[in-house]
């Protein structure tokens, strides 16, 4: 008996709502898709929500309506249908009481589609528009720390994405596009978060670059080199990357004749670099 009050109860829901999203009564249908909403059917109420837009074009519950359309969707975690919603309803009613909150909703729906670092990063960029959007239209704004945590996100997923494919040049020893992959890094965002591995990496492809030219160009590229390690000890002192360019550099000031330290003051600073690296691995 108890199997059959259930089966009874679920399609008598169910007709009920198929008679709700079938029937022409605004006052009706609007009553059920916020009982439908409040009880976490929330798909649902989407539907039925939909289903009321062009009933409640030019009246009072217009906004309403869409609003909640949006919501239900987001609510159903359909984030893609939702975004559309919120865009939309930005565009009919950029005045209505609920239009901060959708703003809101659709940069959070955007934030969700947006990809791993490694993919295509046009979410990313479409959801740092709308958080600027945001930012301008509500400069009293109830959402700033959800968004800044967003934009942060967002910012640091495009450096690293910045700075592991200027890397790959280096993995694949195509050192000369490494360096000019790079340096181009820091000419467009100086702040980029991975500043001292991106200085480590041009400093590196510089000196490798070096060691496997032709004799006639070593001396030039050495040189170049030691620019490089220069403005990254003057800028970075204290980095851990530091022993190891020093004994690059003590390696490329004895390559061009400048060295003024005996083979086995470098041999020892290697070494030393070497065990230290070591330890670090343990």
């Amino acid at each position: 008996m108890a199997l059959l009050a259930v089966l009874v109860a679920a399609a008598s829901c169910k007709s009920q709502y198929d008679a709700l999203l079938a029937s022409n009564d605004v006052d009706e249908k609007y009553k059920g898709a916020f009982e439908f909403y409040n009880n976490g059917k929330y798909q649902k109420a989407a539907s039925l929500f939909e289903s009321m837009a062009f009933l409640t074009n030019g009246t009072s519950r217009e906004d309403t309506v869409q609003y909640y359309w949006g919501l239900s969707n987001y609510k159903y975690k359909d984030y893609y249908t939702a975004e559309t919603n919120f865009a939309k309803f930005l565009e009919n009613f950029p005045q209505s009481g609920f239009a901060e909150e959708a703003a809101f909703l659709r940069i959070d729906c955007l934030y969700r589609s947006t990809l791993r670092y490694e993919l295509d990063q046009s979410p990313t960029y479409s959801c740092m528009t709308a958080i600027a959007d945001y930012f301008r239209d509500y400069p009293n704004a109830t959402h700033v720390d959800e968004c800044n945590a967003m934009l942060k996100d967002l910012n640091d997923r495009l450096d690293l994405k910045a700075f592991e494919s200027a890397k790959l040049y280096y993995k694949m020893e195509y050192y000369q596009s490494a360096i000019v992959a790079l340096k181009n890094i820091l000419k467009d965002d100086s702040e980029n978060i991975y500043r001292e591995d991106i200085l480590y990496y041009i400093a590196m492809s510089s000196y490798k670059y070096a060691q496997m030219s032709v004799p006639a160009k070593q001396r030039e590229r050495y040189m170049a080199f030691m620019d490089d390690y220069l403005n990254f000890v003057s800028e970075l002192p204290d980095s851990p990357y530091r022993k190891e360019l020093d004994a690059l550099y003590a390696r490329a000031q004895r390559a061009i004749g400048r060295y003024a330290g005996t083979d086995e003051m470098l041999e020892k600073s290697e070494k030393d670099f070497a065990r230290e690296r070591q330890m670090q691995a343990e």
